[in-house]
């Protein structure tokens, strides 16, 4: 499969009067948790544009989707900017102690700018990555900021955001890698359908407002939890502790169609009837322990070894006052606990209930109590010493109902979608929306190569996926 070479690299600042004055956005605590992650790294796979005006098949219009993404940058200026450190003053007005040391983190909105790079991979076909259960690794060639902690974008090393649009021989990979610090999947799919929704206007001709809500930056939500919050850490590599290499994975890409996910969801719901459980299993829970029962036999679990799953919960919607265009971080954790005998013998509802109570105990009072408390106990993400701590663990991020395939950027909707190389470990699994709407999930799931080769062939598991044709 051939290489993906660069061709230009280039900064791309908003419009001067797309930008206020500068100004510095506070991190939140959320925000802080994830800078010690890698970056966002998510793209989508395009069909070769059509021929018009004695235009080649492959001739993407690189330049026009330059031009949309610094205007979707100008509703998103803030990412144009950069992470800053600052030490506070002492209180006395002397010089700090090792006691009293502290850091701020910050994000300056300087209009520094974000990067746009231009690739060719003309020795890659969209059925090279279509047709593989297991995801090729030249998809990850797709992706910028490779292997970068959020915190190495700080004091202006780097930018926050770089989008990377790569020509293959029958089609384009457009792909975005954004630092975790400042945004989480749900910002990061909001400014992907603005840059796409620009990009349609722009083939079209046509120069139209958006219907892609416009970010909302501000942080007044936060109510007791005052911004900046100082760290008590003298310096960043302070914050950032040891950096590991996670071990070897591979990753493959699985469809659930609509039916496939109905069926899932009715016979966890039917096997917890006679419980006496009050709580409705939804299809996302449903279908993440399918998935989890199979992560258990294709590791070889003990039965009394304990396993765990953790989900990514949304508090937008959960938390009074955090607008649902709000830009920046509002996600935490939930676990489930069990060991993997009852997993597997206790059936699907029994696994898909544990993940049901795990989100139903997360509210609006436990995320407000989480957000005030955490300025005085700061903890921070490090996936390297969680996946050491839970090696029988499995942990799904992004959701179903991001829009994916409604990015469009003027010539088709995308054939699928595939992530980079960031935050990839054993046990990690990333939920999308399925190409084929109504109700379908793909699942694209990461574990050492020995176990995902047992998962592929396990059949119970294998027979609830559908091949999608494109």
């Amino acid at each position: 499969m051939g290489d993906v070479r660069i061709v230009s690299r280039r900064v791309v600042r908003p419009e001067p009067t797309a930008s206020p004055p500068v100004e510095t956005i506070h991190l939140t605590p959320w925000d802080l948790k994830s800078i010690t992650v890698e970056n966002i790294q998510k793209g989508i796979l395009l069909p070769k544009p059509p021929t018009t005006g004695g235009k080649g098949l492959n001739d993407v219009d690189v330049e026009c989707l330059a031009s949309s993404f610094e205007r979707a940058l100008g509703h998103f200026y803030p990412y144009a900017g950069r992470l800053s450190v600052a030490v506070p003053p002492a209180s006395n007005g002397g010089a700090s102690s090792p006691q009293n040391q502290s850091l701020t983190i910050s994000l300056r909105c300087g209009g520094e700018g974000a990067e746009f790079v231009h690739a060719v991979a003309p020795g890659v076909t969209v059925s090279d990555i279509t047709d593989s259960l297991i995801v090729p690794r030249v998809v990850w060639s797709f992706f910028p900021l490779d292997g970068l902690l959020g915190s190495d974008a700080i004091d202006g090393s780097r930018p926050l955001l770089v989008a990377q649009v790569t020509k293959l021989a029958d089609g384009v990979f457009i792909a975005m890698s954004m630092n975790h610090g400042v945004a989480d999947g749900t910002t990061f799919w909001q400014f992907f359908n603005t840059w796409s929704e620009l990009s349609r206007a722009a083939v079209a001709g046509n120069d139209v407002m958006i219907s892609t809500p416009l970010p909302v930056f501000d942080r007044s939500f936060l109510g007791s939890c005052t911004v900046p919050i100082p760290l008590p850490f003298g310096k960043l590599e302070d914050v950032v502790g040891l950096r590991h290499v996670f071990p070897p994975v591979q990753e493959c890409f699985l469809n659930f169609s609509a039916a496939s996910v109905k069926n899932l969801k009715a016979k966890a719901n039917a096997e917890m009837s006679g419980s006496g459980t009050l709580s409705t299993i939804s299809s996302l829970q449903a279908l993440l322990a399918h998935l989890w029962r199979a992560v258990c036999r294709a590791r070889r679990l003990a039965p009394k070894q304990e396993t765990t799953y953790t989900v990514l919960v949304g508090c937008r919607g959960r938390v009074v006052g955090i607008p649902a265009a709000y830009a920046g971080n509002a996600v935490e954790h939930a676990t489930a606990k069990s060991t993997a005998g009852d997993i597997l013998d206790k059936g699907l509802g029994r696994a898909a209930w544990l993940l049901n109570r795990a989100v139903a105990s997360f509210d609006m009072a436990y995320a407000s109590n989480k957000l005030a408390s955490w300025p005085q106990e700061p903890s921070f993400t490090r996936l390297p010493a969680l996946v050491a701590a839970a090696p029988t663990g499995t942990l799904t991020g992004s959701s179903p109902r991001f829009d994916v395939y409604g990015n469009d950027f003027g010539w088709g909707a995308p054939v699928t979608v595939r992530s980079g190389a960031g935050n990839k470990f054993d046990g990690k699994a990333t939920v999308y929306e399925g190409r084929g709407g109504g109700g379908s999930i793909a699942l694209e799931v990461c574990l050492i190569p020995e176990a995902l080769a047992r998962l592929v062939t396990d059949e119970e598991f294998m027979a609830a996926t559908t091949t999608d044709s494109y």
